[in-house]
This record gives structure tokens, sequence and C-alpha cells, in this order.
């Protein structure tokens, strides 16, 4: 990855958050005015054409704005955010309301995509190795611009109902080896999928392999986001084993 001066990596970080705040793609002036970054408009736009050259940014052909690519937010996650603690509340909450579901794992992944949808307004999703799918909260993809496009939820919809592609999604493409991961629907190469952000987590459940995450658009908010997918996670791996 290309090595980004100090003041590349403050203009990206508010690009960032500024995309993920408006879902817009972000121009200079407004940099600027909003963010504090003690550099005229015409410094950042050339800082802003450094970071497309490096791949951090492109530029959408409608617009004079500029996006973060999938490079741009994986940097922004590993390196820049700071992610928001769960509070006891949520953590208890969370655990209580699956907590009864323990002994039948279907009803559980069911209480679990439901609970964590309603906790991150998002759509959750949970799998099992067996093809066994849980999912809820589809009509929160619509409170994101990025749903507008039918064929981007026709494309989302098509590959929730084939059990066979949401194998590969959570168990090829996604790989276990760290407690939390993030995919951007670029990564994948299907179609429309481009818009789309995966955060998910790997869990083992009694004698199966498991993994629930959310998607949503590519800008979520993964500070709030990752945490609590996380801790789904191994709650589900916890009370399973219990």
């Amino acid at each position: 990855m290309e090595t980004l001066s100090i003041r590349q990596t403050q203009l990206l970080k508010a690009i960032i958050d500024e995309y993920i705040d408006t879902a817009e793609p972000v121009g200079s002036v407004n940099l600027e005015r909003k963010y504090n970054l003690g550099v005229s408009p015409a410094t950042i736009r050339n800082e802003m054409s450094t970071l497309t050259e490096k791949g951090f940014l492109r530029q959408p052909h409608t617009s004079a704005g500029r996006v973060p690519t999938p490079i741009a937010m994986k940097f922004y996650i590993n390196q820049l955010m700071d992610e928001k603690a769960i509070s006891v509340t949520d953590e208890v909450h969370a655990k209580e309301s699956i907590w009864d579901s323990r002994d039948n794992i279907l009803e559980l992944l069911n209480e679990a995509t439901h609970n964590l949808s309603d906790k991150t307004d998002l759509l959750a999703i949970a799998v099992l190795d067996d093809g066994t799918i849980a999912s809820y909260g589809h009509s929160t993809l619509f409170h994101n611009p990025e749903f507008y496009d039918y064929q981007v939820v026709q494309s989302l919809f098509n590959v929730i109902e084939e059990r066979k592609r949401m194998h590969k999604l959570f168990f090829e493409h996604l790989t276990g080896m760290t407690p939390i991961e993030v995919l951007f629907g670029e990564e994948l190469g299907w179609d429309f999928f481009e818009p789309i952000g995966i955060v998910a987590s790997r869990f083992q459940a009694g004698s199966h392999e498991g993994a629930i995450g959310v998607l949503g658009p590519a800008r979520l908010n993964y500070s709030r986001v990752i945490p609590m997918v996380r801790y789904f996670g191994r709650i589900i791996a916890e009370i399973t084993h219990e």
C-alpha cells in the first residue's frame, strides 16, 4: 500500500467521515469549511488528486467531488477509526435476547439477526455450514440512497436466496482468520454489488461452523457496527457451548 503523509492521512479521514455521514461525493470547498484542516481549498484539491493517483479516492463521472475506494476504507478501519465501545446495558440486553433460544440453533439465529438488525439498523444475516440461513432487516436497506437502485437491491436479494453463493460469501470470501472481517462488494466481482459493505464474524456453534454479519452501504458506520457484530458472534459461540 502507498504511504501517506500526515496531511494526506488527516484529509483522507475527513473525506471518509464526511462520506459516511452524507453519502455524497466530497469536494474541497466543503472540506475546507467544515473541517479544520489548516490548508486552502487549492491545497486540498492537490492532495485529493494525489490520493486519487494512489488509489485511495475516485471521482464519480457525474460529480466534481471524490469518494473513498475500498483501499481507503480498509486503511480507515485499520488505522484511523476509533471503535465505539458497547455499553454494558447493550451487552446484557443482547445476551438476554438470545439466551432462551440457546438449545435451538435456528431459533437462536433468528433472534440474533433480529436483535443485531435492531442495534445497527442494517440487514443482519446468519449462516451455518449446513446451509441454514437466517436474516432480518431487509427494509433497512431503503434508508440508504445506495439502495434506491433496484438493480443493486435485486442483486443482493438474489444472493441471499442462493445458498451456494451465501456459503461462498461467508465461508470462502470471509476467511474466519480474525474475529471480525470487512468485505466490500467491489472485491467480489458480482454484478451491482459495488455499493455494498459487509461486516461479519465467524463462530463455532456446537458441531457447526457459522457466521453472523450485517450488509449495508460500503460507507457503514464501522466504528459502531464492528464491535456490535463481533459481540454477537462471540456470545453465540459462548452460549452454545455452555
